[in-house]
């Protein structure tokens, strides 16, 4: 069925993947409003507090010492320079020997960018240009990898329970043991064997995204314990150091692992656990927002399903004959899209053939002809990332464009046809 929004405007039956796009696009807006809205209405009224009490501070330091306003505002400036090259009031551990400079490269590599430590020289700051693009690179790759484990031992651990609970043994009349699964394979042509009836069994998401949850707060609450020992920090502000660290964020307001010492603590091992709780909540937390993707993903494609309405203008009148080619993934009634499902490969094939005769003549090229003459080579770009992202190469089906789910490079294209949302036979 074509989307209200896209016929109505006369530009004929909107693309499916550009209409989740655009809803998407709106959500979000809508979502940083709302968010500005609460933040403004929580932090405002403490931040007028914050500058009347500065300002107060400020006027009775330049009576007490006899300060001019001009000269302490350049000595504030001064301060705030020295705070950016890592000097603070307090004594911290020193930002550039080997140890800081570990650890900034770690916040670089995880995109976490704490902004506690940034690089002062030219050469430093041209360094971390290609440092980063490289390492960046790598460490999303390590958490794509880290989410497809993930994905493949939850989904055993939840097939084996699964397998497990639908082969409780019973006990007939006879005496003989036989389980629920043999009877019912008995009355079946054959017998299916418990490994080919489960062997198209996938988790839900929803399970999956339970399971990560659960894991991403374990390890949150874990963490939260050992910082507010070793830092002296509050539980709740160690939680909300937490998820800013492991979500990448990155405010740089609280940062862990910077004094020289600690007290009563050894500091080799707090250090080392700092780091294992870092990586462990990064890894959880990437792999449960992009499970959690998937599930914006199914209320987009919901909701995209709820505003198709039957459209005129997407039915050719009596008598006539379109010649243009549906787009693909076109928002389009059912039943004409069982007529034909064109795969990208053929689209641009005849897309291209069309407009042979004009391109001939010496006509100067279009960039929608230059996008249809280079869909097939993209097209199977597309492809090959995707299956170098999966690990195999993906199967062809009909209805692959059916749930919505198809394709995906990175995490989305890991997770494609692994979860029971997102297989094609579903």
């Amino acid at each position: 069925m074509a989307c209200r929004s896209g016929c109505c405007c006369g530009s004929g039956p909107i693309n499916e993947d550009n209409a989740r796009f655009l809803l998407l696009a709106l959500f979000i807006i809508l979502y940083l409003l709302c968010g500005a809205a609460v933040f403004s209405a929580l932090e405002q009224p403490k931040e007028r507090e914050a500058k009347a009490r500065w300002a107060q501070r400020f006027e009775r330091f330049s009576q007490r010492y006899n300060l001019s306003e001009r000269d302490l505002k350049n000595f504030l400036r001064n301060y705030e320079e020295a705070n950016v090259a890592g000097i603070r009031v307090d004594t911290i551990r020193p930002r550039w020997d080997f140890t800081g400079a570990f650890y900034f490269v770690g916040t670089v590599v995880s995109t976490i960018g704490f902004g506690m430590t940034t690089p002062a020289t030219v050469g430093g700051k041209v360094f971390l240009m290609f440092y980063g693009l490289l390492g960046c690179a790598a460490t999303i790759l390590f958490f794509n990898l880290f989410l497809e484990r993930v994905i493949t031992v939850i989904a055993f651990v939840l097939k084996s329970f699964h397998e497990r609970r639908r082969n409780k043994v019973v006990l007939p009349q006879n005496g003989r043991c036989v389980s629920e699964e043999g009877r019912a394979g008995g009355a079946e042509a054959g017998g299916v064997g418990k490994g080919q009836h489960l062997a198209g069994w996938k988790p839900s998401v929803y399970c999956v995204m339970f399971i990560l949850g659960a894991a991403a707060v374990l390890v949150s609450c874990c963490a939260s314990l050992m910082y507010s020992a070793a830092e002296g920090w509050e539980y709740l502000d160690s939680l909300y150091f937490c998820f800013v660290a492991f979500s990448t964020i990155g405010f740089g307001d609280m940062v862990s692992s910077q004094r020289v010492v600690y007290e009563g603590h050894a500091t080799v091992a707090y250090r080392v656990g700092n780091f294992f709780f870092i990586l462990t909540g990064v890894c959880c937390i990437y792999s449960l927002f992009n499970v959690i993707s998937i599930v914006i993903k199914q209320v987009l494609n919901w909701l995209l399903r709820r505003l198709e309405v039957p459209c005129r203008c997407c039915f050719p009148r009596r008598g006539q004959h379109s010649h243009r080619h549906p787009r693909r993934n076109v928002v389009a009634p059912g039943h004409l899209r069982a007529r034909r499902d064109p795969s990208i490969e053929t689209d641009a094939i005849n897309e291209s053939e069309t407009d042979t005769g004009r391109r001939m003549s010496g006509e100067m090229i279009s960039m929608r002809d230059f996008l249809a003459a280079n869909k097939v080579n993209l097209a199977i770009m597309q492809k090959q990332l995707s299956e170098m992202a999966i690990g195999h190469p993906r199967q062809a089906s009909s209805c692959s464009h059916q749930n919505g789910f198809s394709g995906g490079v990175g995490a989305l294209g890991i997770m494609n046809n692994r979860l029971a949302e997102t297989s094609v036979d579903r």
